[in-house]
């Protein structure tokens, strides 16, 4: 009875690990790969953590760089366009920002980097449960 106890806790446990995968995309803005983390998968309507990872071609990181996220969603019958925009602080060798989904739906998001005198962008879309 034990060891059927520790593995169907063994069990569990594995199986909470695959599923605590973060939601992540991989983009290309301009010459630099960008990863963006969001700490829930799926995305939800309200609070999500976002990281952006960024580096050059040969792999390095890009630091240093001004890096914003805008997101939005076009208008809908009685409803106005939404369109918010939060700066992304460094973290390490990545970049941390907080995005509110203020509802479900379809969500537009863009990543602008600034980086020297050069200026890219990733757009990838969000569903927000």
């Amino acid at each position: 009875m034990k060891m059927l106890l520790t593995i169907c806790l063994i069990l569990l446990m594995t199986v909470s690990v695959v599923y605590a995968k973060d939601y992540e995309v991989t983009k290309k803005a301009g010459d630099l790969n960008v990863v963006i983390r969001i700490d829930k998968n799926p995305p939800v309507a309200g609070t999500n953590n976002v990281e952006i990872g960024i580096t050059d071609a040969s792999g390095k990181a890009i630091t240093g760089a001004k890096v914003v996220l805008a997101y939005s969603m076009p208008a809908m019958t009685g409803m106005p366009p939404m369109n918010y925009k939060v700066d992304a602080v460094p973290a390490g060798n990545s970049y941390k920002a907080r995005v509110n989904y203020s509802m479900s739906g379809s969500w537009n998001n863009e990543v602008k980097i600034t980086h020297g005198r050069k200026t890219v962008s990733a757009r990838f879309t969000v569903d927000a449960r």
